[in-house]
């Protein structure tokens, strides 16, 4: 049993300019380099933190499913996501992170009707999925 409150810490280093990409990482992994994207005027060249934003959410969706399914003893071949973001201005006229779409692509289930149950289970699982204000739209799919 996960004992609460976690923990989590990341470090980051950047220099001055727009244009200028910097380095980040979490628990001593290795870095990610970080860049403005084209987007918000900047060059490119790393992930963005909008990128970012997108990964965690995902990778949060697949992670939580991963656990439920071996929790469940369901097993699986192959588990496909395709995500989109929608950034767009809100009624103030402020950049927000409005729309998330997630289509998930299970193949190889061990109990299709069960694989199905525990995708949309899981929807209201993920821990970063329930701690942020985005919309979220959610396909899934056996194959």
């Amino acid at each position: 049993m996960t004992k609460y409150p976690l923990v989590f810490n990341a470090t980051t280093n950047a220099t001055s300019g727009l244009n200028t990409p910097w380095e980040s990482n979490a628990f001593n992994q290795l870095p990610l380099t970080v860049a403005i994207p084209k987007e918000f005027e900047g060059e490119g060249g790393g992930y963005s933190p909008e990128d970012l934003y997108l990964l965690a959410l995902t990778n949060c969706f697949v992670a939580t499913f991963k656990f439920a399914a071996h929790k469940s003893a369901l097993t699986f071949s192959d588990l496909k996501v395709e995500t989109k973001l929608i950034v767009d201005l809100d009624e103030s006229g402020r950049p927000i992170m409005k729309e998330f779409y997630l289509d998930s692509y299970l193949s190889g289930a061990s109990h299709a009707e069960r694989a199905q149950r525990l995708l949309t289970k899981i929807e209201g699982s993920c821990l970063i999925l329930n701690s942020v204000k985005t919309k979220v739209i959610f396909h899934h799919h056996l194959c």
